[in-house]
């Protein structure tokens, strides 16, 4: 089926609400980049705070709107607002026709594999890439007629829901861990059991550092050498994908290769994900440490099991407390040296505890796996539904 093919400029123009219903005092919902979820826009943190700490980069949106994060396209961040609130002038305040354009066809637009895509060659910038916005706004939408788009939207939303189940049942299976940890070992920030502190330089032989040399902007081939990108540790779960391939007129380093067991930890990051930490479970060859993560070797005459170390350290109230010893001069992202790293004191539980605590974790590995394999099909599916809806083959 042929649909007419319109500017998003033409139909969901960019268009902050206008308003002076609200005094400096009054306390509204406040958004940042930080609190939309990837791929699914979801809400992560409704945050409200008085009106006059929003400060100069900020704007008003309403339930009209559909915020589009050009900052990282590749995020797909696109939120669809349910009330009044300020926000970030990264999030665009994209205002649909309501006579012409359904907001939820034009977010599940928005947030479709084939426009991410495409959006993410937009960009522009090294450490801050935006999408260029004359491009972005001479895209085309097609544009079915309005009750057309509401059938394809509650289609989508439908499959959206199947595949949020399975991504629901890995978020449960993270929380019982949590809660595990936190029975068996009780909470590492106030230490209510009693357990020993120990400095983290008495439990490791060395912190590795890695390479970061110049790559292809690819992921390696199953043969070639690869580097692994920040994203490979940034969500606490190591995901092998997140790598670079190596040019092939560089020489490999064999001795920064990632194994089996390695304990992974971020060292440069934002504030929020700096101190990231990932515990290898399994990997491909051939790919090495980049210079932004550290590889932390465990003393085998320690008393510390890799998996209670990873939990202990990608433990909220732990994390946070060693992001603080994070340095940097302003304007550069925070980093945490060897030094300040190795001093960080840890808590020792039983051994055996501890060794309780891995083999629990090795089965809920093996159930997030299943989950995964899951979530995997349902995305193919999804991605397949949603584009066959954009050609109107639905």
């Amino acid at each position: 089926m042929s649909w007419p093919m319109v500017k998003l400029s033409e139909v969901a123009p960019a268009k902050p609400l206008k308003t002076d219903k609200y005094s400096g005092e009054d306390h509204i919902l406040h958004i940042t980049l930080d609190n939309i979820e990837s791929e699914t826009g979801s809400l992560l943190k409704r945050n409200y705070a008085p009106v006059n700490e929003a400060g100069n980069s900020t704007h008003w949106f309403n339930s009209s709107h559909v915020l589009y994060s050009k900052l990282r396209p590749y995020l797909n961040k696109v939120y669809l607002p349910d009330e009044t609130g300020i926000g970030t002038t990264e999030l665009v305040p994209m205002l649909p026709n309501e006579k012409v354009l359904d907001r939820r066809y034009l977010a599940y637009f928005l947030r479709s594999k084939n426009f991410v895509d495409w959006v993410t060659l937009q960009t522009a910038g090294a450490k801050m890439p935006r999408v260029s916005m004359k491009v972005f706004w001479d895209h085309e939408i097609p544009l079915p007629p309005l009750t057309e788009q509401k059938r394809i939207a509650a289609i989508l939303d439908k499959a959206d829901t199947i595949r949020r189940k399975r991504q629901q049942g890995i978020q449960l299976a993270d929380d019982f861990l949590r809660a595990v940890f936190l029975d068996m070992f009780g909470d590492p920030v106030t230490n209510p059991k009693g357990w020993e502190r120990l400095p983290l330089k008495k439990i490791l032989d060395r912190i590795d550092s890695g390479w970061s040399p110049k790559c292809y902007n690819r992921e390696p081939a199953k043969n070639e050498w690869g580097v692994l990108k920040l994203g490979a540790v940034t969500t606490c779960n190591f995901i092998e994908g997140e790598s670079k391939a190596l040019p092939s007129d560089l020489v490999p380093r064999p001795q920064l290769e990632v194994k089996k067991g390695d304990l992974l930890f971020s060292r440069k990051n934002t504030y929020n994900l700096v101190a990231a930490c990932a515990l290898v479970n399994s990997t491909r060859p051939k790919l090495m440490l980049s210079d932004l993560i550290f590889r932390l070797r465990i003393n085998e005459k320690a008393k510390v099991v890799p998996a209670y170390l990873w939990a202990l350290l990608t433990h909220s109230g732990k994390r946070k407390k060693i992001q603080g010893i994070a340095g940097g001069a302003a304007g550069s992202m925070p980093n945490i040296s060897k030094k300040r790293l190795l001093e960080q004191l840890i808590e020792i539980p039983n051994y055996k505890l501890q060794q309780e605590f891995s083999l629990i974790l090795a089965k809920t590995i093996v159930l997030k796996y299943n989950f995964y394999l899951g979530v995997e099909e349902n995305e193919y599916f999804f991605n397949s539904l949603t584009q066959r809806a954009f050609r109107g083959e639905l």
